[in-house]
């Protein structure tokens, strides 16, 4: 019972709310608890699009000890699956691969198209008998979960009872519509893999706020201040902190990387830094943006996959490499430069006597809307259990 009376201090206002307990960062038990009513019943983002770019292309993913697979199909379609064989449960694709014809399982070979429908189950029904009466092969497709790609990030609803993607984050969209156009991945230096020793919500609380800039990230602060950001608090829906003074990037010649089309004023020298709850942040600025997956390994360890895209391909554009490795460059100091506050959370979360922390009102708002959802959704999982 303490455990659900624990969150109302954190189901108010900014000015008097305190952050979540202890428990949530460090417990085994309540990370589980996270699992289902956080990651598996919102729209949690899962892989990169860019990964499976061809008709056929297959890539396993461990989801929270889930097997999932994502596969592109003849259509071009991204379709997701639980990466288990129907017959006896076999893992059926355990390293990204081209599946040349089928999906085909190495137990049994029981065979699934790439639409995850079951083609054959070689002698099912005896030696020489790929049938049986009892067997009915169209219910017996792979299990397909709930998918919807937007910004080339691969979203899933485990559980399958959110609400359609563009309807639970239709303000978001709306919000960036200008940005709802081609963007390119930027090649083989436009990735970035960090492991933290932390909780996966830590780097959300830290990713969206400004507050920490001058300390933390002193080249940065140094033309983007405190005082050039804004907070983006929209409570039960997505939070960020957004900057007016955006400074595009140059070369030694004055050159910059193509922008992309048709943006407003606004972009000229603003950018917006936004959690999509739970567990995917997004950057977009006029020439380029990122994404970051939190992978939650562990109640202790968090992998941050990071993807940079811009307005044209690599191979489009050879004369901005120079500047598109500038670019990975800096972005990639940025976040090396929060490391140690995410981890050094993580360590205070061992101090018994927190008590989840206080907010500055002014400066955490964003942090607060993020908790403030995170207990709703463990409530709302606990009224269900």
């Amino acid at each position: 019972m303490n455990k659900h009376a624990s969150l109302s201090s954190v189901l108010t206002p900014v000015n008097t709310a305190k952050g979540l307990p202890n428990e949530h960062y460090i417990d085994p038990a309540v990370f589980a608890e996270e699992r289902g009513s956080v990651l598996f019943a919102n729209w949690s983002g899962i892989g990169f699009g860019k990964d499976i770019p061809d008709a056929g292309d297959a890539k396993p993913v461990d989801f929270l000890g889930m097997p999932i697979l994502m596969v592109r199909d003849r259509n071009g379609e991204i379709g997701v699956f639980q990466n288990t064989c129907r017959h006896r449960g076999m893992i059926l694709v355990d390293k990204p691969q081209k599946i040349r014809g089928a999906i085909r399982c190495p137990y049994h070979s029981w065979c699934y198209g790439l639409n995850g429908e079951l083609r054959t189950a070689p002698h099912v029904g005896g030696p020489g008998q790929n049938t049986h009466e009892d067997l009915d092969f169209a219910e017996l497709g792979l299990l397909r979960i709930r998918s919807y790609v937007w910004r080339d990030i691969v979203f899933v609803n485990v559980d399958g009872n959110a609400p359609e993607f563009q309807e639970v984050h239709s303000e978001l969209m709306e919000r960036w519509k200008e940005f709802e156009q081609p963007m390119h991945h930027g090649g083989a230096g436009a990735s970035v893999r960090l492991e933290l020793e932390s909780n996966w919500k830590l780097a959300v609380e830290n990713f969206c706020e400004s507050y920490h800039l001058p300390w933390v990230h002193p080249g940065l602060n140094s033309y983007s201040r405190l005082e050039d950001h804004y907070n983006i608090n929209e409570l039960g829906k997505y939070s960020g902190q957004g900057t007016l003074v955006y400074r595009q990037l140059e070369g030694q010649d004055g050159e910059k990387l193509d922008d992309f089309e048709g943006l407003g004023d606004k972009w000229n020298e603003g950018a917006e830094y936004i959690v999509v709850y739970p567990n995917v942040m997004l950057g977009v600025q006029r020439d380029h943006g990122f994404a970051f997956i939190l992978e939650p390994v562990t109640h202790e360890k968090t992998i941050e996959h990071i993807e940079l895209y811009y307005a044209k391909k690599p191979e489009d554009a050879p004369e901005h490499e120079p500047l598109r490795a500038k670019n990975a460059q800096l972005w990639k100091t940025v976040f090396e430069e929060d490391v140690f506050v995410v981890e050094g959370m993580q360590k205070g979360r061992h101090g018994v006597l927190f008590d989840g922390g206080r907010f500055s009102p002014a400066m955490d708002g964003p942090t607060h809307c993020f908790h403030h959802w995170v207990a709703t959704q463990i409530e709302k999982g606990r009224a269900e259990a």
